[in-house]
């Protein structure tokens, strides 16, 4: 079982890196940029085939070390 963990920063944080893509993709010309928000993301491999299961010990992690929770929010994603 495979899954995907989407960790980006909450609406109200300011976004520096973001930011500064933006700001690159204009001076490249890239056309129609508006926003850009920085992220991250995990993909996860799971031994078992219990998803209510995966996605408790995904949120445990989230909650433990793979998003601060105080300026990050996560999204779990079961994949393929």
């Amino acid at each position: 079982m495979k899954a995907r963990v989407l960790v980006t920063l909450k609406s109200a944080v300011l976004d520096p890196q973001g930011k500064a893509i933006e700001g690159a993709l204009r001076s490249l010309g890239v056309p129609g940029i508006s926003s850009v928000r920085q992220g991250k993301v995990f993909d996860v491999e799971f031994d078992g085939s219990d998803p209510a299961k995966a996605e408790a010990t995904l949120k445990d992690a989230c909650e433990k070390l793979l998003a601060n929770t105080v300026i990050e929010t996560y999204r779990i994603e079961f994949v393929g």
